[in-house]
């Protein structure tokens, strides 16, 4: 388990963690987080949709790829060694389903997030960063939610569409917007200690690059939730304009 430590003056702490360097445990719940999501992918998404809507047998082979592909959001936030093996299946789908549901923004957020994962999970670096950056999952609930309304048909104006829309714009704003100035003021104040110099050049630029790469996406998809939120909300004639593009934002 990766600890969620206290940033407290100048304590390497949160930099440098002293569990063992990819340790049996964590190599463990990788690759069981990474079987996990898989058999949901392949078995456990199709069976458990197709009870729960009648809706999914009528969706196309490429909109059930991409159903099924949204796993369980709670379960990213565990830890970052659960995260890294939910990223690689993730990604492994994207790569062997490109056709169907490849993006190009999903596989650099994806690179990006376990480029610096590497250093928490292999090195014991970050620990405090790692899990702060995992406060963006719980807007996932929202957006995948978004993406199957669509998919099954509802109407972009009915209440449970725009409660849904409304929730997944103020919570993206909060956990992926609102709290850029605190993580980089904590960020800024390790620059220049002896904990800073003593992460290398390598985990320097995993964490530094990484994180300014996620939050720029993070605030490109805000302006597009943003503006979708508000024609929902204001829009005059109330015609439909059906859109079943890959809405998925890791």
């Amino acid at each position: 388990m990766i600890p969620l430590q206290p940033l407290i003056g100048l304590d390497v702490g949160p930099l440098v963690d002293t569990m063992p360097h990819f340790s049996t445990l964590t190599v463990c719940i990788s690759a069981t987080s990474l079987a996990v999501f898989q058999l949901l992918f392949h078995i456990g998404s199709s069976w458990l949709s197709s009870r729960l809507t009648g809706g999914f047998s009528k969706l196309s082979a490429k909109q059930k790829i991409e159903w099924n592909s949204r796993g369980d959001p709670y379960m990213v936030k565990l830890n970052v060694a659960i995260t890294s093996g939910y990223l690689i299946s993730d990604l492994l789908l994207i790569i062997y389903y490109w056709k169907a549901i490849g993006d190009k923004y999903f596989v650099t957020h994806h690179l990006a997030a376990l480029y610096a994962y590497f250093y928490v999970l292999g090195e014991g670096m970050l620990p405090y960063f790692g899990n702060f950056r995992l406060l963006a999952e719980f807007s996932t609930p929202f957006v995948n939610q978004r993406w199957f309304f669509e998919v099954l048909g509802y109407p972009k104006y009915t209440l449970p569409n725009m409660v849904n829309g409304v929730l997944m714009t103020i919570v993206f704003f909060i956990v992926r917007i609102m709290v850029i100035p605190i993580y980089y003021q904590r960020v800024f104040s390790t620059f220049g200690t002896e904990a800073f110099h003593r992460l290398g050049l390598g985990a320097q630029c995993a964490w530094i690059i990484s994180s300014v790469s996620l939050d720029i996406m993070n605030v490109m998809w805000m302006m597009k939730i943003a503006k979708g939120c508000y024609k929902v909300l204001y829009h005059n004639d109330g015609k439909l304009t059906k859109t079943h593009d890959n809405g998925k934002l890791e």
